[in-house]
């Protein structure tokens, strides 16, 4: 009787171990929020601030053109600068589970305010 109580208790206890490990796993990969690597994680605020930066400038950039206070090759020379941060912020995040880290996020910030002043002077310039 002894025995059987015994094996009874060990079972349940093995089986509750079991399942806090497995809710334990659970909650861990709910607070990533399926973001891994190479996967852009679209509820984070860092890259969501960068893309919205970008989509604007963008924006600026063909309306520039479009109006014609714009030239071809000043576009050209910006948009090569977007794609530049574009594929930085890509590397960043592929090294940090489709996340940017602040310095990160502070660096590409800096990019774009470049660009967008080198817009806003294109633009600006008389021609």
């Amino acid at each position: 009787m002894i025995n059987k109580i015994t094996k009874s208790l060990l079972v349940l206890a093995v089986g509750g171990l079991m399942f806090a490990g497995a809710a334990s796993a659970q909650t861990q990969d709910s607070n990533t929020s399926g973001a891994g690597p190479g996967q852009v994680d679209p509820g984070h605020p860092r890259v969501n601030e960068v893309n919205g930066r970008e989509t604007n400038q963008q924006d600026r950039i063909a309306n520039g053109e479009k109006n014609g206070t714009m030239t071809p090759g000043q576009a050209a020379r910006v948009e090569n600068r977007e794609q530049h941060i574009e594929n930085q912020q890509k590397a960043d995040m592929a090294a940090n589970n489709g996340h940017l880290t602040k310095g990160e996020q502070k660096q590409l910030n800096r990019e774009q305010n470049r660009t967008s002043k080198q817009i806003y002077k294109d633009k600006h310039d008389g021609k």
